[in-house]
């Protein structure tokens, strides 16, 4: 090999080796905005899940093993706790 085929032959290597900084700070952007996603996804569902236990009459209460007092203190909870 001469001298200028492997400066390119390595230059390829390193290419191929490590993404782009450009790359690795989008991939990170998009898995902080997903994750950040999901987590308001799931503060929403557990907002509305405790919520629909406010609505419940005391018979569906019944049926699931809760007094109507634990579904009042768990429907007023604050949806981050």
């Amino acid at each position: 090999m001469d001298t200028i085929d492997t400066i390119h032959y390595a230059e390829a290597e390193l290419q191929t080796a490590r993404p782009s900084g450009r790359r690795t700070y989008v991939n990170r952007l998009v898995r902080v905005v997903r994750s950040l996603f999901m987590w308001i996804d799931t503060m929403v569902n557990r907002r509305r899940s405790r919520l629909v236990l406010l609505e419940m009459t005391d018979d569906q209460l019944r049926d699931i093993g809760i007094s109507r007092c634990d579904a009042h203190r768990e429907g007023l909870r604050p949806f981050w706790d």
